[in-house]
């Protein structure tokens, strides 16, 4: 090829096909077209796949690990507390609960804007449950292409049975994740046993059906739709994103201009660059873009592409890495910068709020009290000249064991103690316990006196000393 020759020249004259990268492609998702993925081998794939089944087996496993004589993590809705291993949330620590969301927020900042969307395409239950899907899909109705003709084909006993089966395998994996599900807020063995033999609650059999025709439909019939349509976190990514955020891309420089050719021809002195235009790279991706296109929101960062355009690379005997884990700094050849200040903001706020949930699961208190007074008078003057205030105290319970207090009062001298000076309450129990306290007029020494209600405890051999501040009113 000569100088003055252009590459569309010599495509002419060898009657070979140059694609031109089209920058506006009209409706390239219309949710009612299906995106039939075609199977890929490779490491990314690989490491997905492991992940996936990992975490599978973690979501079906954690609701049978045992823990004493109830399942390890339960979310006791009923009696509003959240068993999780050793730690019991109860409705007064919920900013513990609150303080681990914000640990799972800062953390998905943080990997989003070092490692882009890689949450989405390793670890996202709908990526999970969708690729597991289609798995079966294929074990059934075959490779991508033999799909495409198949429902292309009219109806037979060959096509009944395959998309029965499909289905079916479908239904079965929803069932036994809504059943999953349900068990982290219902112990399991209640769950499994009570639906299977009929005795189960309405609302139970409310929220299997409900979560399993929801896993059917998320994962078997919406799949790409979620993630292109209804999902915020592919909408606001890009406040998290910079140029030198890892991302899928494809090396343009070095690819194009793309095009056919022979293993054995010259392309570079066909004027071509190392993409052969095998649209692989599209067949495999579960949401059907064309990574060749530039960054787009709804890539996941799945990495199947760059296993497709791997094994493509190595087939003709060229590099990889034409698609690859990358960042926009890098495709234009400019430095990369690891640490940036975006990134140290993010991780010191991770740190601080994982310290903070540390210290505060560390120190939660075994014991709630609260104290109401008598609002309906402040005080009376009994029979004996004495004032007398009336309070209610709320003990609560938040071991797991039965336990026995010892109550007090400090603030005032030569007072007296009307109501039980020592209780027994259970594991996780609330007391309603009315008392009233006496002092002689002698001894105040204004209306109004701080006084402290205490309650003492030896719990699990562990002196422990609760105090709730309350006022003394006299005359």
């Amino acid at each position: 090829m000569t100088q003055e020759s252009t590459p569309k020249d010599y495509a002419k004259q060898k009657r070979i096909k140059i694609h031109q990268p089209d920058a506006s492609k009209a409706d390239r998702f219309n949710p009612s077209n299906s995106i039939y993925v075609r199977a890929v081998t490779g490491l990314w794939t690989t490491v997905r796949r492991r992940i996936g089944w990992a975490t599978m087996s973690f979501f079906l496993i954690l609701p049978w690990l045992p823990w004493g004589d109830r399942q390890a993590v339960w979310f006791n809705l009923a009696e509003q507390k959240f068993h999780i291993f050793g730690l019991t949330i109860w409705p007064q620590d919920l900013t513990l609960l609150a303080a681990l969301f914000t640990i799972a927020a800062f953390g998905l900042f943080f990997v989003t804007t070092y490692l882009g969307r890689v949450w989405c395409g390793y670890t996202c239950p709908q990526t999970v449950w969708t690729f597991i899907f289609i798995w079966f899909e294929e074990k059934f109705e075959g490779a991508r292409n033999k799909r495409i003709k198949l429902d292309q084909m009219p109806w037979s006993f060959n096509k009944l049975w395959r998309k029965t089966a499909k289905h079916t395998s479908w239904i079965l994996i929803s069932l036994l994740t809504a059943m999953t599900f349900v068990s982290y807020f219902v112990p399991s063995r209640e769950v499994y046993i009570d639906v299977f033999t009929l005795n189960a609650d309405l609302s139970i059999y409310f929220w299997v059906v409900f979560f399993t025709f929801a896993t059917y439909g998320n994962a078997g019939w919406m799949r790409e739709i979620m993630c292109i349509h209804m999902c915020p976190y592919a909408r606001f990514q890009a406040a998290m994103f910079d140029k030198n955020t890892y991302i899928v891309g494809y090396d343009s420089k070095r690819g194009e201009t793309r095009g056919p050719r022979s293993r054995k021809a010259d392309h570079k002195e066909m004027g071509l660059g190392d993409c052969i235009d095998c649209d692989l790279c599209v067949q495999v991706c579960p949401t059907g873009i064309d990574i060749r296109n530039g960054l787009q929101y709804e890539c996941i960062n799945c990495g199947a592409c760059i296993d497709a355009c791997d094994t493509t690379m190595e087939r003709m005997g060229y590099d990889k890495g034409l698609i690859s884990y990358t960042t926009e700094n890098k495709l234009e050849d400019v430095k990369e910068t690891i640490v940036r200040p975006k990134l140290i903001g993010y991780g010191v706020a991770l740190t601080v709020m994982i310290l903070v949930f540390v210290y505060a699961s560390a120190t939660i208190a075994p014991l709630r009290m609260d104290v109401i007074r008598d609002r309906n008078a402040l005080y009376r003057i009994t029979n004996d000249g004495l004032v007398e205030n009336t309070y209610t105290l709320k003990l609560l319970n938040k071991t797991e064991q039965a336990q026995e207090y010892q109550l007090s009062m400090d603030g005032l001298e030569g007072y007296e103690w009307n109501g039980p000076k020592q209780v027994a309450i259970k594991a996780g129990e609330v007391l309603t316990l009315p008392i009233s306290i006496a002092v002689d007029p002698g001894q105040l020494e204004r209306t109004v006196t701080k006084i402290n209600l205490v309650v003492d405890a030896n719990i699990e051999g562990k002196a422990v000393t609760i105090k709730q501040e309350s006022r003394f009113f006299g005359e």
